[in-house]
Order: C-alpha cells, then structure tokens, then sequence
C-alpha cells in the first residue's frame, strides 16, 4: 500500500473551475466513501478548501487509484473530465508525504504561511475519522503533518512574513477607503473564516462590527466576542447600506449579496466564499471595489511587504519539512520490514521447539538439569545467529531500496509475516532484541 494524492489547486486552476469542483457537507462525505468504495482505496481523506480540492488515498495500485479518483472527482463535481484533466496534478509515496506536510506548512497556500490551512487539516482529518474512511496510515500521516505544520509556525516567521487571507484583503481594503479605523464593518456568515475575519477586523481598529448570519444565535455568539452586534439575515440589505467594508464567507451554494442590493457610493466587499457569496455585476456599481479570491491572487504577493523575512522564513520552513519528510519515511521503511524479522524470529523459535521436543524423546531419561543446560545454549546459538541479519535489516530498510532486503529474507526463509503468531510477538521480539543490543 503506499499513498497517493489526486488534487488541483490555486496553482493550477483558475478560481472559476475550483469553485466548480469544491465540495462541502453531503457531498464531500459522499466522494469519501465512493472513493474508499473503490477496489484499489483501501483509506482517504478529503480536503476541501477556498484554495484546493484534494484527496489523499492509500491504495495498492498507481494507475488505477489515479484513473478512479480523477473520474470520481469529476461525477461529484459536476465537472468534465476533459476541463478538469489538465488541473489535476499527482503525488505518489515519498512526494505524496513531503507535499501534504509543504501544504501544512503554510508553503503551497495562495498567500504564504496562512495558518487556516491547519484548522482545514485538521477538519478534513475529523471528518475522514467520523466516517469511518480513515485507516493507520493515513492518520498517523495527517496526524504527522499537523505536528509539523505547527512545528513550521512556532519555530520560524513564516505566518508573519505571509498574512492572512483577512490580512491581505484589509490590506487591499485600505488602498480604497484609507485607514479603517472608525468604518463600519459588516461580516456576512459566522463559521471559521469569519470568526477570523471579525478578529482580524477588531485587532486592525475597527470598533463598529455587525455581524449577519442564517442562524441568528451563532452571529450573536460572533459579535458579542468582538464587541459588535448582530442582525437578521432579513436585514442584509439594510446593513449593506451603512457598511463601508464588507468580508463575506458563507457555506451558501448561491449568491448571497445580488447587485441590487448594493447602494452605489464608496464601499469595499472582499468576497471569501467558494462559490462566490457576491454577484460579480457589483463591480459595475460606481465606486464599489469587489475583491474575490481569483482578484486576490494578483493583490496577495503585492500585499506582502517583507520580502527578505519571507524569503527568510521560507528557506527555515522548507528545510523543517524536508528533515521531517526523511525522518518519517525512514521510521516507515523500517516499520515495514519489522513484521519480517518478527516472522523470522518466530519461526526460528518454531524450529528450535521442535528440535527440543525431538531430544526428549529420543533421550527420555536426560538429566533436567542438563536439558535446561542444552536449551539455553541451543537458543543462545539461534538469537546469535539471527542478531546481526535482524538488525543490519531494520538499518538497511531505512533506505530507499530498504524493501528488498526484507523481500530478499522472505524468500530465502519462506516467510509470512501475516501469520498470527508472528503479530502477536512483534512487541515482545522488539523488546528482546532491544535488550540484546543494549547488552553487546
């Protein structure tokens, strides 16, 4: 089994297509199971994002697993495969690892080092968990993936040479209006990202927030921690009136603020939806300035000032990931090989049983106390035999190739490493082959 990763993202496709082919609630669970149903899936996990749609797999064939996800995100998307194909990239084994802890990281996002991409992670993880299409591998990947994305962000400046989406787009917001400080904001939506925005909008200054959501109660919970107050979704268009800049970022499949809602006059709207919550014939109003995210792409690199801390910060992180990508591939080429030593060690312990129970019978009346004695030196000569072979394995299985020295002792001792006996010794054999090393 090895994982694979099937996805297109800002970097590949225009915002127009990945608003297209982004999934959420009913639909996301229902292409994590058609995708886990496939024969050659064996976990996956989803993520789903403003910025990217990908889908991590572990399979057992390449080829095959690529062909399916690709169809199956095409049939769930509504999208072509023919519009979709060539957006699409692929990761396999060792970069599959090393572009799902860059994405955590903050590397690969629209605008550097943002650190929503962990709260997605971790998201799309709890997901995979709650319905049953996440296994071993994959959680201890993600889990993996979630300690380095941390690690990147506490150890070095790459969240702050990258501001946040939200960041960006006040940023933007004050080439138009000036300082922001005494507008008048209003947040459309209360989940996550404009949690993030009312924060980012009361830390740049911005005392007069009101905040619009479907559910009345979670826009009052919104408000009150940002000192704002809230409105009913009924009052959109009266509120759209007396804001100046406007951050929307609903969950809605349809265009929540239409253009003729929108008074003409000086405003700012940043539109952080996918699919877009505002119309786009809004930019034909006279002085209104729409930001989206396709619009942000341009604006997000000008947005960022601190070109040498970036540049900084960036070489820091990408040397944390690929220290950590080379220590967790080499932790799993060795785990891999552990089952075949423990098989080994197993049926070597088999053999000497029975050699033992042969003797006794053929020497019924052998002093016990000289049985003993031939026992323990019998099995002394086996575990010396197998120390070195055991131990030079598990150091040459942390190479690349690392896998063919455990195939290469399976056939020349006629192993399985699936047998019962041999999954119930495992931890017992590493502890007494631990203990033998310490002791030489």
């Amino acid at each position: 089994m090895s994982v694979l990763v099937v996805g297109l993202s800002h970097r590949t496709a225009p915002v127009a297509l990945l608003e297209r082919v982004s999934v959420s609630g009913d639909a996301l669970v229902k292409l994590l199971h058609a995708v886990q149903q496939d024969a050659c899936v064996a976990e996956v996990m989803a993520v789903s994002t403003c910025n990217r749609v990908e889908v991590y797999a572990e399979v057992d064939r390449f080829h095959a697993a690529v062909t399916a996800i690709s169809e199956l995100l095409s049939i769930h998307s509504g999208v072509p495969m023919e519009q979709l194909s060539n957006h699409l990239y692929v990761h396999y084994e060792d970069r599959a690892v090393e572009h799902l802890f860059s994405v955590g990281s903050g590397l690969d996002s629209m605008v550097l080092g943002e650190g929503q991409i962990l709260g997605q992670v971790r998201s799309a993880l709890k997901l995979a968990q709650e319905q049953g299409t996440l296994g071993p591998t994959l959680n201890e990947l993600v889990q993996q993936a979630l300690r380095v994305g941390k690690r990147s962000h506490t150890e070095t400046g790459i969240d702050r040479a990258g501001a946040s989406l939200v960041g960006v787009g006040l940023t933007l917001a004050e080439r138009v209006l000036g300082p922001i400080q005494g507008k008048r904001a209003l947040v459309v939506g209360a989940g996550s990202m404009s949690a993030l925005s009312a924060a980012t909008l009361q830390r740049a200054g911005v005392t007069d927030i009101v905040v619009v959501n479907r559910t009345h109660d979670r826009a009052v919970r919104l408000a009150q921690t940002v000192g704002g107050r809230a409105a009913e979704l009924g009052d959109l268009a009266r509120e759209l009136a007396q804001a100046d800049l406007v951050i929307s970022c609903t969950g809605a499949t349809d265009v929540v603020i239409t253009a003729d809602m929108v008074v003409a006059r000086e405003m700012f709207l940043l539109d952080l939806a996918l699919p877009h919550d505002v119309d786009p014939a809004v930019r034909r109003l006279p002085g209104v300035t729409l930001v989206d995210l396709e619009s942000m792409q341009d604006g997000a690199a000008d947005a960022e000032t601190d070109d040498g801390g970036r540049a900084e910060a960036v070489v820091a992180v990408r040397g944390i990931v690929a220290d950590e990508v080379a220590a967790y591939l080499s932790a799993e080429r060795a785990a891999r090989v552990t089952p075949t030593v423990v098989a080994l060690r197993s049926k070597a312990a088999d053999v000497v049983e029975a050699e033992l129970g042969r003797l006794v019978a053929r020497v019924p009346e052998l002093d016990g106390r000289v049985r003993d004695e031939v026992t323990q030196t019998i099995r002394r000569v086996v575990d010396k035999l197998l120390h070195e072979p055991t131990v030079r394995v598990k150091q040459l299985a942390e190479s690349p190739a690392g896998d063919h020295y455990a195939e290469a002792l399976r056939e020349l001792f006629d192993l399985d490493p699936k047998v019962p006996r041999a999954v119930r010794s495992i931890e017992r054999i590493d502890a007494e082959t631990s203990k033998k090393e310490v002791g030489r």
